[in-house]
């Protein structure tokens, strides 16, 4: 599988990096416990096997402000969630979500403009009972910068800068 994400600066990264550490504090399941180098904060503008990225134009959108806007809760399997950060749906990240997909095959369904749901992973697989302890234990009116974006391919586990700003 192979992906495109939104990296962001240090502040942050520290940021969410936090809630994960608070997470795994509390004995929940928190991306805090994969310590691969190539685990970093994110938001995946596209997903899909077979991506190929163009590093021209879309980039230049950076850096770009975000915000969250409270959490997002997907299914994971019987009784198990993904806790993410949701992201304010903004004109700039949409264009560029959209100039991105334009010349982009293979992409996921749900990673498409008008299916995509933008959002930062805090936990995957928490049980449901547990739900509720994690979500008192983020501070969920955070704000960021994007500063970068990345091709990460999970079969060769490489990862490729695609746009990078200061």
């Amino acid at each position: 599988m192979r992906s495109i994400e939104l990296v962001f600066d240090s502040s942050t990264d520290s940021l969410i990096r936090a809630d994960w550490v608070r997470l795994q504090a509390a004995g929940l399941p928190s991306l805090a416990a994969h310590t691969s180098p190539s685990n970093r904060p994110h938001i995946t503008l596209a997903a899909g096997a077979d991506l190929q990225a163009d590093g021209n134009g879309q980039w230049q959108a950076l850096p770009m402000d975000i915000t969250f806007s409270g959490a997002i809760v997907f299914p994971a399997g019987p009784g198990r969630y993904v806790l993410a950060r949701a992201v304010l749906l903004t004109a700039p990240l949409l264009d560029l979500h959209r100039r991105l997909h334009r010349d982009l095959s293979g992409a996921l369904p749900l990673t498409l403009p008008g299916a995509w749901t933008p959002h930062v992973t805090i936990s995957r697989r928490i049980p449901g009972h547990q739900l509720g302890t994690a979500m008192d234990l983020l501070d969920l009116r955070l704000e960021g910068r994007c500063t970068g974006a990345r091709l990460w391919d999970s079969s060769t586990r490489a990862i490729s800068p695609l746009g990078e700003s200061t």
